[in-house]
């Protein structure tokens, strides 16, 4: 496959004059572009696993962020070593996997999964909100690279970035819950987000399927499963960047942020015995290399580097066991072709382990209650601005407000809701606290923003 110049293309054109003997490649640029970020930046301060301030050892989304980064760069290098003509043929790019890595997460809100439900919530009516619609606003309008289309990435580096390439109104639900009347009442599971893109941004979802045909742009939108009255609908196909992207972030879960939790005692050598060693157990027959036992004596050993090499023994067996192989669809366009797997014992494994943390680390009890809290602090911050949003938003974020205001008033195609979502999903989870700190408590000090 040739690299044709679209796929190289921006939203809007480079200015050459202004970076005079730039020898970098565009995903170089792009990469570079997402790490110095002001949405990148704040991923130090956004909840990965366990919330901000719990304990000071585990991720954030940002050491998760540059983690997965790692690990994509390692699965393109696996590639280029194990099927070279194919990986040459796709032009695979470790710059460009480590930018899709970089800012997969950027687009989520304060207090992980529990703030992005209050947000989808309290955007019932306008759109809704899902953290990877979020992270495609950010890159292609919100970032303040340029005046209007955010970091001006690349084509391809867009296309890597959609992993679930539909629009809201494709996926999402035929019926809606009940609203509720306190935001303490809210069913938090009803109101999960359907994965997929704003309709606020079809207009550069567009222009980044443009280079496809008609037909790759048909199937690259089938639904793996249709929307029903109480069930989400989701996304089928996506690039082969996106899929190399999504197993990194995979792996970087499913490993290691079980050794956080191990770490800070969230998941004891007792759970693990009788959770997941007669799983692990069947391995020692399937894996030529493995023992259960020694595993699990590293993880749960009092000497860390033990441990360090137990997280990195099952990086690696994850890692390399992967394969690029053809889609279930035929393809016209070379990146949407091919698919990523683990091997058959390998998937299973790492489907284990992700349901062993979700099961055990994120719905543990005290897990739950910090999410809660975080979404009643997203929940009343948006309730109040939008009540009175030109009195209590940013002046800069006003004029956002008022301009969507007009274009819904003049042609029905704004969404001044859009912009009170943008602006709370980029506070970190600290920040988001302390606002609401100030909006609502009377003990709070008054603090004046020159």
């Amino acid at each position: 496959m040739q690299q044709l110049d679209h796929w190289f293309a921006r939203q809007h054109p480079s200015t050459p004059s202004a970076r005079t003997g730039d020898t970098r490649t565009p995903y170089q640029k792009d990469k570079a572009r997402i790490l110095h970020s002001a949405a990148f930046r704040r991923l130090q301060a956004k909840t990965q696993v366990m919330y901000i301030g719990m304990h000071d050892f585990p991720r954030t989304r940002l050491t998760h962020s540059l983690e997965a980064s790692q690990i994509g760069s390692g699965l393109v290098i696996h590639f280029q070593h194990h099927q070279p003509a194919l990986a040459k043929q796709l032009q695979l790019s470790e710059a460009l996997i480590e930018s899709l890595c970089l800012a997969h997460d950027i687009g989520h809100p304060p207090y992980g999964h529990g703030g992005e439900i209050a947000l989808n919530y309290m955007m019932r009516n306008h759109g809704n909100f899902e953290g990877n619609g979020q992270t495609f606003r950010i890159v292609t309008r919100l970032e303040a690279y340029t005046e209007d289309v955010g970091m001006n990435l690349c084509r391809r580096t867009l296309l890597g970035l959609l992993k679930y390439p539909v629009l809201m109104q494709q996926v999402q639900r035929l019926q809606s819950p009940a609203d509720v009347s306190d935001f303490r009442h809210l069913p938090t599971r009803d109101w999960l987000p359907a994965k997929a893109l704003y309709h606020d941004d079809e207009a550069a979802f567009n222009w980044v399927l443009a280079p496809l045909s008609d037909d790759d742009k048909m199937a690259l939108q089938q639904l793996a499963e249709q929307p029903s009255p109480k069930q989400h609908g989701k996304s089928r196909f996506k690039s082969v960047d996106a899929a190399i992207m999504e197993l990194a972030d995979d792996i970087a879960y499913g490993v290691h942020d079980l050794e956080d939790a191990i770490v800070v005692g969230l998941i004891t050598r007792e759970l693990w015995m009788a959770e997941m060693y007669d799983f692990l157990s069947e391995l020692d027959s399937e894996f030529s290399d493995f023992s259960a036992s020694a595993l699990t004596d590293k993880l749960f050993s009092p000497e860390h580097y033990q441990r360090k090499r137990a997280i990195g023994s099952l990086v690696n067996r994850l890692v390399t066991s992967a394969q690029l192989e053809p889609n279930d669809l035929q393809f016209e366009s070379p990146l949407l072709q091919y698919k990523t797997c683990l091997g058959q014992t390998e998937q299973r494994l790492l489907d284990q382990l992700k349901s062993f943390i979700f099961r055990f680390v994120i719905r543990k009890p005290e897990m739950q209650v910090q999410e809660f809290k975080g979404q009643q602090v997203v929940m009343e911050i948006f309730d109040a601005f939008a009540v009175d949003p030109l009195r209590l938003l940013p002046v800069n974020t006003q004029q956002r407000y008022l301009t969507e205001q007009r274009r819904q008033e003049e042609d029905g195609t704004g969404n001044p809701y859009r912009i009170i979502a943008d602006y709370l999903s980029g506070m970190t989870d600290a920040y988001a606290a302390r606002l609401h700190q100030e909006m609502f408590s009377v003990n709070s000090p008054l603090r004046i923003n020159s």
